[in-house]
């Protein structure tokens, strides 16, 4: 099972809760994934279409607990894409289906799909949880933080349906872009702590926390991979530094020798020669008396320029 089709039957299991939240959640998922289909006579039906038995179910409970009806589950073989079963969620009935529309305020005048007046099912902070549930029941997505980035949507066919989706999103501290995609409008969060707290919001506490757990295990390897990359770094450039610092000294060596040095430079240079591969401070630690890190490092650079000199 998916990740997002764990969270999606996690939220079906949930409680409907109070006649106010369940009417939001229902209005949210027509809203989202709902059409009407029209007969030769003008009969008018409801088609609700997912690829989840379980939103099957919980649909069905939906509107029977809000309108006392028990609209038809229909289960479709899919031909595209290796899948198995549809499921179409259907109130055939013109007259109920009208019913059903006008009460949940997502039809206009002329028999045509609205978004509807989302303050109507939003006015208090459990019937927005609720509308978001249902939304992202009907069209939300959310990746899997174990192997892919952060990312959360909710695809929906009317723009002013994502757009009241935005706004409700930005009520509760969560910021939301829209691009199209083909015929939809996608809602979309890349934040990863608002993602978590989306998923808090709409009652999936269970993938919440397997999001956390999978987002802090991916920051710590992320970090432990920029420290050990950058201490690969840092070594590298050590051991250049150092194997320039042993070529330079062996040609002083030879012209003008070591000898001609100052007894300070003419220390540092042997050290380095008998420690190639230390640092700068094991260098310093090595000198008699002990010498600073910088100390080291000036009388290095010193012996540089003087190879670089008598290579001129």
């Amino acid at each position: 099972m998916s990740f997002t089709s764990a969270i999606k039957s996690e939220l079906c299991r949930l409680e409907l809760g109070r006649d106010c939240c369940v009417s939001a959640e229902l209005a949210a998922l027509v809203a989202t994934n709902g059409n009407l289909s029209f007969s030769g006579r003008g009969a008018m039906s409801l088609n609700i279409v997912t690829d989840h038995a379980y939103i099957a179910r919980r649909i069905y409970k939906l509107v029977k607990h809000v309108f006392g009806l028990s609209p038809v589950i229909l289960a479709r073989k899919k031909t595209r894409l290796r899948k198995n079963l549809s499921y179409l969620v259907r109130i055939a009935d013109s007259g109920q289906t009208r019913r059903v529309m006008e009460r949940l305020d997502i039809i206009d005048g002329e028999s045509r799909m609205r978004s509807g007046d989302v303050s109507k099912f939003a006015a208090s902070d459990c019937c927005r949880r609720a509308y978001l549930r249902g939304c992202f029941l009907a069209g939300g997505s959310v990746s899997n933080p174990e192997t892919n980035g952060y990312h959360l949507e909710i695809a929906t066919e009317l723009p002013s349906h994502a757009d009241n989706i935005r706004l409700l999103l930005a009520e509760i501290g969560v910021k939301a872009g829209i691009v199209s995609r083909k015929r939809q409008q996608v809602v979309y969060v890349k934040d990863s702590e608002q993602i978590a707290q989306v998923l808090s919001t709409i009652g999936s506490n269970q993938g919440r926390l397997h999001f956390e757990n999978a987002r802090i295990l991916k920051d710590l390897r992320n970090r432990v991979n920029r420290l050990v990359n950058c201490e690969t770094a840092n070594v590298s450039k050590t051991v250049e530094a150092a194997q320039r610092q042993v070529a330079a000294i062996r040609m002083l060596s030879v012209s003008p020798g070591l000898e001609a040095l100052s007894p300070g430079l003419r220390q540092v240079a042997r050290l380095r020669l008998e420690n190639p591969s230390a640092t700068l401070d094991e260098l310093g630690q090595l000198a008699e008396p002990p010498l600073s890190k910088s100390a080291v490092n000036y009388r290095l650079r010193r012996l540089q320029q003087l190879a670089d000199q008598s290579r001129d």
